[in-house]
């Protein structure tokens, strides 16, 4: 297997944290997702039915822009690809980030933070935005697991 990258969008910080220990662990380049126009905490009001992001998950085809393109995806052959669970599927910037490239041949591994669902339909919703990938469910990785118990995961995959 050549190299691997963790990507990874945040909107608060949870899964930043916990994507820059599965780089660690994984011996993995890092990538963050960034919107062009950053999320504050009005647009996470999930409970405000007007907020920005409820407003973008409410529309499954909408593509929040990405601040930058600048990815190395060709050099990598296994991603894992991070993301917090909103509305029981990935936020649709990642989508995004999925059309935004070519991954084929490249294996996808998600993994996920949540404050209490899981991934729900997630494969199925970004599988079609990375055609030639082969997209797999990965875990949900709350309560901000250790460099050690990462490397354990990674180790079985």
């Amino acid at each position: 297997m050549g190299r691997t990258l963790v990507a990874y969008f945040s909107a608060s910080g949870t899964t930043k944290e916990t994507a820059k220990r599965l780089a660690q662990a994984a011996e993995a380049d890092l990538y963050e997702i960034t919107p062009a126009v950053p999320y504050t905490q009005a647009d996470l009001d999930w409970m405000d039915k007007k907020s920005r992001s409820s407003v973008e998950m409410n529309d499954r085809t909408f593509r929040p822009e990405l601040a930058d393109k600048e990815a190395d995806i060709a050099s990598h052959d296994r991603i894992f690809l991070g993301f917090p669970i909103w509305w029981y599927v990935a936020p649709t910037i990642v989508n995004t980030f999925l059309e935004s490239y070519d991954f084929s041949g490249k294996e996808i591994i998600l993994f996920a933070t949540s404050g209490g669902s899981g991934f729900g339909k997630t494969v199925q919703g970004l599988a079609p935005s990375c055609p030639g990938a082969t997209v797999r469910e990965g875990k949900l990785l709350n309560g901000n697991p250790s460099v050690e118990k990462l490397k354990k995961w990674v180790e079985r995959l």
